[in-house]
């Protein structure tokens, strides 16, 4: 693909078919990329991990989270490097004390539950996050030519206001979600000052980022499916729309896409569609023939192939790749698509099958386009 020339929005890239999919602009064929694109599937990534000594040693150091950024696309004909990094950096920087044990996931040292630690919660100083925004701007230079020109676009993200509350809440991950839901209901006020700080945090986060050289940014709304009707809108929706309202929407005189990827959000699809983002992610549990019936190419759609399809043999890959970007249909001026996964990949899919998705996606979709 060429440099883009043609919209005085969009940054020069060798390659943005991802922004202007974003923008329901019109591409060649679906732009792809993978949630936990660069993960423990790729061993390199994984000696690189050891090399760094733990999962926060490489989220940390600047160089090699830019080296884990780039290692999918080395491999694999992506069309966006996302930055590589954790949902809980914000929580971390406030003061909880993020750590990660071997084999296990994420824990808080402390845990906010009653109205001291609520009340001692505050938007942290982005310096304490300069490793981020550091890797941010290390992974430009590295997509970039001698020219300036990047090779595809960097998408920055964080964690939902409500996603971030469950883990600061309940200290780590959790089966039932007790603590938080337990807090949300019994003590609906601190709960609303915990998002409240939260969003505002995210907001300045993500914008920082952005300053950094981020061209699209992306809220991962991943538990906002465990709460019930009428609490998703009051407790997590409600707070990602008060990110979005302080997004970024230009820099540098560019446009930056905002996705919002609510994972079990399908039963809200309109509501997310009318959040003020560009972009509505879907996991796999809702068809895109469903979703584009119901949004009416009001916003683009991310998504929405099931991870697991990744285990199968390649033929079968192939089958439920097509069946995928069938299901969204033919593309119209106001259409727009990034086919993605239903959710992060495992860490145990064959990297072989990552190219066999990448590449049916391109081949495939391009008939899809030419009307």
């Amino acid at each position: 693909m060429t440099v883009a020339t043609s919209s005085p929005s969009l940054p020069p890239l060798a390659n943005d078919r991802f922004l202007r999919a974003c923008l329901r602009l019109p591409t060649d064929c679906t732009p792809v990329w993978l949630m936990r694109q660069a993960g423990r599937y790729l061993p390199e990534y994984r000696a690189t991990r050891d090399q760094a000594g733990s999962f926060m040693g490489l989220a940390t150091n600047p160089e090699l989270a830019c080296e884990v950024t780039m290692q999918p696309l080395r491999r694999y004909d992506l069309d966006a490097a996302i930055l590589f990094s954790d949902i809980l950096t914000v929580p971390d920087a406030m003061g909880l004390g993020l750590s990660f044990a071997a084999g296990e996931g994420p824990k808080f040292a402390k845990v906010v539950r009653d109205e001291a630690a609520v009340a001692a919660l505050a938007v942290p100083d982005m310096d304490k996050l300069r490793y981020v925004f550091d890797a941010v701007r290390t992974i430009r230079r590295e997509l970039s030519d001698a020219n300036g020109v990047g090779k595809v676009p960097l998408i920055g993200f964080s964690g939902s206001p409500w996603t971030l509350a469950c883990y600061m809440v309940e200290g780590g991950g959790s089966d039932d979600y007790r603590a938080v839901k337990t807090l949300m209901y019994q003590r609906p006020d601190l709960m609303h000052r915990i998002l409240s700080v939260n969003a505002d945090a995210v907001a300045l986060y993500l914008n920082t980022q952005i300053e950094a050289g981020a061209q699209a940014v992306m809220v991962f709304d991943s538990w906002g499916g465990v709460l019930a009707d009428g609490a998703f809108q009051q407790f997590s929706l409600a707070y990602t729309k008060r990110v979005l309202s302080q997004l970024k929407k230009e820099h540098n005189g560019f446009r930056i896409p905002h996705i919002v990827f609510t994972k079990g959000g399908g039963i809200w699809l309109n509501e997310i569609a009318d959040s003020g983002a560009d972009v509505v992610g879907l996991d796999w549990t809702m068809g895109l023939d469903k979703a584009r019936a119901l949004t009416g190419d009001r916003v683009a759609l991310q998504g929405n192939l099931d991870p697991n399809v990744l285990f199968a043999n390649p033929e079968q890959v192939q089958a439920e790749v097509k069946r995928t970007l069938d299901a969204f249909g033919q593309h119209t001026a106001q259409s727009g698509h990034v086919f993605n996964l239903g959710h992060g990949i495992s860490q145990f899919t064959p990297p072989e099958n990552v190219s066999v998705l990448v590449d049916t996606v391109h081949a495939h979709s391009r008939a899809l386009h030419a009307a």
